[in-house]
């Protein structure tokens, strides 16, 4: 393990930034669902707290990947921040407001998805300019385990806040507005870079990531991959379902299997902060998305709990080699002065197969039933990996990060 990058202070400020940072929108998220179904009692009006948030990302992504490569990075991160500290204080508001409450939430996460848009580019872009090539697989590891811990612990740390605070959502709103002013202090230590420098004026065109990534087939095969590996593979969604009818292990048991995943990611990440992936990249990134369908499918078909656990544990391990593959692949293969865009590009994409992967599965449940819809989409996700192995040979073949695609 290179223990370098843990000694170089601006990488740990990154990771405290980024430990902030996702801790409060964990937290967030769980009191924003818990208050506006308190107020609805409507599970339609939860599908609207993710799409309220989702559609402003979807079209302001691009324009964030653009500004992300005009503009200083960390200077978009910083107004990312202050707006979502806004969104916090919002959110607050809402809380002592007797009536009309679901529009000031609703308009409120909107600007958060639009702060997103801006934000997610440019940390993303931010990392390599800082660390450089050469250590960058171990960062994008040791960046996830920290994206993953604090994806653990953010909703148990609110669940916890709400039962001492006595069911009150504000107390967990002010508490992420403190962490985001300690991810803004953060921020505001790690070094200035001045915008990237575009190689030629075509680069700056708004779709320009669309085309960076249509050229480079290791990056295409890649996010495609992953894109259609999650749409499929939607498990997660019909966790009540399985928790409830399925395995009978009630409300407890599925706090347990929503959290198997992330562990099992988590782990993951830590062991390849540890062990970077050096060789057989490629493989190693076929062989994990092969290794995610194969286990929903397993899940799907189990009827013990211990079982269903320990696939979803390997299913989120999985899922991190083939995340850590390809954030490293779109870090070392993009050129500093397009990484906004093609982050912009990765962040619409992938965000897109996690919304629609959760209505995938439930419409196919709601037609086939819930393990018939599981185990199809793990069989789904496997044939995927097929095709994939005929249209982007140039990936199966990679050996390390740094290869090129070949003309075949």
């Amino acid at each position: 393990m290179d223990k370098s990058l843990l000694r170089d202070r601006r990488f740990v400020l990154y990771l405290a930034y980024r430990l902030f940072l996702v801790l409060a929108m964990q937290m967030q998220s769980v009191a924003v669902a818990w208050q506006v179904y308190e107020i609805t009692h409507s599970a339609l009006h939860l599908g609207y707290v993710g799409l309220a948030i989702f559609l402003p990302t979807l079209l302001f992504a691009l324009p964030g990947g653009k500004a992300a490569d005009l503009l200083p990075r960390r200077n978009l991160m910083l107004a990312a921040e202050a707006l979502l500290l806004l969104a916090s204080l919002s959110l607050y508001i809402s809380t002592s407001v007797q009536e009309d409450q679901l529009p000031l939430i609703y308009l409120t996460l909107v600007f958060i998805g639009i702060a997103r848009s801006f934000g997610n580019p440019s940390t993303s872009a931010y990392l390599p300019q800082m660390i450089g090539s050469a250590r960058l697989p171990q960062a994008v590891a040791m960046n996830s385990t920290v994206f993953q811990l604090a994806t653990i612990s953010g909703p148990a740390l609110a669940g916890l806040i709400f039962a001492w605070g006595g069911g009150q959502v504000g107390m967990i709103y002010a508490i992420c507005g403190g962490f985001l002013i300690l991810a803004i202090i953060a921020l505001l230590k790690l070094p200035y870079f001045p915008a990237p420098a575009p190689e030629d004026r075509r680069q700056l065109e708004l779709l320009g990531g669309l085309r960076f990534i249509w050229k480079e087939k290791l990056i295409l095969g890649a996010i495609t991959i992953d894109l259609f590996a999650v749409l499929l593979g939607g498990a997660v969604a019909l966790l009540p379902i399985f928790a409830r009818d399925i395995l009978h292990v009630g409300p407890e048991g599925l706090g347990y299997l929503r959290s198997a995943p992330a562990v099992g990611a988590a782990l993951m990440a830590i062991f390849l902060g540890i062990r970077p992936l050096e060789r057989g990249v490629g493989r190693l990134m076929f062989m994990a998305v092969t290794v995610f369908g194969i286990v929903t499918i397993i899940f799907g078909l189990s009827t013990h709990f211990l079982l269903s656990l320990a696939c979803l544990v390997v299913l989120g391990a999985s899922d991190m080699i083939s995340v850590v593959i390809r954030q490293t692949l779109i870090q070392t293969h993009t050129p500093n002065s397009m990484r906004g865009r093609v982050a912009a590009v990765n962040m619409v994409f992938i965000g897109a197969s996690n919304e629609l992967g959760e209505f995938e599965s439930g419409i196919t449940a709601n037609y086939f039933g819930t393990v018939p819809a599981v185990v199809m989409g793990g069989l789904g996700t496997c044939l995927v990996v097929l095709l994939a192995c005929w249209f982007f040979p140039a990936l199966r073949r990679a050996e390390t990060f740094r290869d090129r695609p070949q003309n075949s």
